[in-house]
């Protein structure tokens, strides 16, 4: 049974959490992030989970907690935006060498400096090669959908890695909209317990765990990793399946929204998707045959299917919510292009930075970037790929 509420994302989180029931979740409050461990929080002392809930003194030690719970068994949980993933920096990526599935709620927030509250997307993309899983939510139905997906996948014995939901900050975490949640049973049944086969606690298999790696194995402990993170690809789709199942919502590595006939697109992620496609719906009146990709699944990046999905296009925009201040484009730009070249889809693409510390980014600007592809098309020339939407002259 579907129960229909009026939530914020970071609310949806929270009770998703609950439906969970993880063993520990270790938080440090952080904006805008805050929220969720501080409803969970609610949940614990009312007696609704028996979650060991761990107030540390700082995000490095809320993952290092994780870390401890997990290698000891324990399914565990964290949340945080911005500075605090940066100050976890160091144990981000030890979560992932030791392949402990952790799962955390990455509320999306600018990375300081200088001091910036709001979304765009630096943060995630600073740690989008540390071997965690990351799946982007376009809103809050989403952002609750694959955390109660996210165990199911991280957990699986064929990939055994961290994974984080990412949401817009304050654009969806602290938005009410109206969304459809499971009941409690069905959450409990859909997750399934945590049962690892390797842990520190398990008395019939003595064991130690530490972080040292040196020339005779790393290669191989790094290969084992990126070999994971391929096979994370069928078990989204494999957890994807049976959600629909369950609730009717279907999931993959991206959506398509009037892309299969159209001409121009955009490619995005997260909240931008939803003000894209009203753009979209608006275009398409006035004969312009426009759509979009939104990418769910960004780690693994699924290469092949997108540069599949957007080879008959005549010209695509990459929007970034993040710069990686190297003179040639985003993140998602990269991957996109490079997915494009390695599979033989010649299609001219262009980049916008957008949105960066939280800058509003219009129905208005996404329409401008539809009518540059058209100029593109027109043209046959994309000139400088490298570009900025919004920004102040």
């Amino acid at each position: 049974m579907q129960i229909r509420e009026r939530l914020s994302g970071n609310e949806a989180v929270a009770i998703a959490m609950k439906q969970i029931n993880p063993d520990v979740v270790a938080a440090f409050p952080i904006t805008p992030s805050t929220e969720i461990p501080q409803y969970f929080s609610t949940f614990v002392a009312n007696g609704d989970v028996d979650t060991e809930f761990v107030a540390v003194e700082s995000e490095h030690s809320a993952m290092s907690a994780c870390i401890g719970a997990q290698s000891a068994g324990a399914r565990a949980m964290t949340a945080t935006s911005a500075n605090g993933l940066s100050y976890m920096w160091e144990m981000i990526y030890i979560a992932s060498s030791l392949r402990l599935p952790i799962v955390m709620s990455l509320v999306n927030r600018a990375v300081s400096g200088p001091l910036n509250i709001h979304n765009d997307h630096s943060d995630a993309m600073g740690v989008r090669d540390s071997g965690w899983i990351m799946l982007f939510s376009e809103n809050n139905q989403e952002a609750y959908d694959n955390t109660i997906m996210a165990h199911r996948i991280a957990e699986h014995e064929s990939v055994l890695l961290p994974l984080m939901v990412c949401q817009d900050g304050f654009i969806t975490s602290h938005s009410i909209e109206n969304i459809e949640l499971l009941d409690d049973e069905t959450v409990k049944n859909f997750v399934g317990e945590y049962k690892p086969t390797h842990y520190l606690l398990n008395k019939n298999e003595p064991m130690a765990i530490g972080p040292l790696d040196l020339q005779g194995f790393l290669f191989e402990h790094k290969a084992q990793q990126a070999k994971a993170m391929e096979n994370a690809k069928q078990v989204i789709l494999d957890v994807a399946k049976d959600f629909e199942k369950i609730t009717g919502r279907k999931y993959s590595f991206f959506e398509e929204y009037k892309l299969e006939d159209a001409d121009i697109a955009i490619v995005c992620m997260n909240s931008t998707a939803g003000t894209t496609k009203f753009v979209v719906d608006n275009l398409r009146q006035k004969g312009i045959k426009a759509g979009v990709l939104k990418v769910r699944m960004f780690r693994p990046f699924p290469a092949k299917e997108i540069a599949k999905s957007l080879s008959h296009l005549k010209a695509v925009a990459v929007l970034d919510k993040s710069d990686s201040l190297n003179a040639t484009g985003g993140a998602l730009f990269e991957d996109v292009t490079s997915a494009m070249y390695v599979n033989n889809a010649q299609v001219p693409v262009v980049n916008y930075i957008y949105g960066i510390g939280g800058r509003d980014v219009s129905t208005k600007d996404i329409e401008s970037v539809y009518l540059s592809l058209e100029k593109i098309v027109k043209d046959k020339n994309a000139d400088n790929p490298y570009r900025y939407l919004g920004l102040r002259k």
